[in-house]
């Protein structure tokens, strides 16, 4: 069993699959994710991997959280997730994830956390249809009807739906498709939606009611730093030396 990956939602946007056909995806994106810890049987009684979400300056968060980043000698993160793991998924201290922890194709399960509606009547909380909007009913089209019993128990049902806050909860949406990975960005593109709101942070494990490709990575898929440093103005011009000093090196055995 593998570890998850976290990353934070920008959006949804669209794509054409060969068929011509609109495919609706939502755009994720990780930033800086890296394993902080790791539990082991020996010591905890389980096996799990903690992962680190992007990276955040040390002058906000409080002391004995910078501590403990110390400690490991890792940049304070702004979240912190642990996935349980099987034995021989195990990760090091250190390491860092990329998006090609999945492949294309694959499917995915995506927990966040819900975009909260505020405080809701029962129709739209519960989905409810309402009462007759007749004459004699008053002004009681969108009530819940009557909620609890007079004599026995004589009292509301503990659950009973009514009206009250809707939305911000944990939520999960299983069996989700990878339609496409930009390694070059950090972006996954999932078909559908996923749960929360925009520069929400969602997480991604492979799902649990599909078997998971041959292609995926195992332990994990961990990112690539050569495409990430192909920006770097300073690497590139060396590797440009390297690569022209190599080259009259050629010239001159030929000579």
């Amino acid at each position: 069993m593998r570890c998850g990956i976290v990353a934070r939602k920008l959006g949804m946007s669209r794509l054409f699959n060969e068929n011509g056909e609109h495919v609706p995806v939502t755009v994720l994106r990780i930033e800086d994710l890296e394993v902080l810890s790791i539990k082991t049987t020996d010591k905890d009684g389980y096996t799990a991997v903690q992962l680190g979400f992007n990276n955040k300056k040390p002058k906000n968060i409080s002391k004995p959280v910078r501590g403990v980043f110390a400690k490991v000698k890792i940049e304070p993160k702004e979240k912190i997730v642990e996935f349980r793991v099987s034995e021989d998924a195990i990760l090091n201290v250190g390491d860092k994830l990329g998006v090609n922890h999945f492949v294309a194709g694959q499917k995915v399960d995506a927990v966040g956390v819900s975009q909260g509606k505020g405080f809701s009547g029962a129709m739209k909380r519960h989905n409810f249809g309402g009462m007759q909007a007749s004459h004699g009913v008053s002004i009681s089209h969108r009530s819940h009807g009557s909620t609890g019993n007079s004599q026995d128990p004589g009292r509301t049902w503990k659950g009973k739906k009514m009206a009250g806050q809707y939305g911000n909860v944990r939520t999960t949406i299983q069996n989700l498709k990878v339609v496409k990975l930009l390694e070059d960005d950090d972006l996954i593109l999932i078909q559908g939606s996923v749960p929360g709101s925009r520069n929400g942070v969602v997480l991604l494990r492979d799902a649990i009611k599909h078997k998971t490709p041959n292609e995926a990575p195992f332990p994990a898929g961990f990112r690539n730093d050569r495409k990430a440093n192909k920006n770097d103005p300073s690497l590139s011009s060396d590797q440009n030396e390297k690569e022209i000093s190599s080259e009259v090196e050629g010239a001159e055995i030929e000579n």
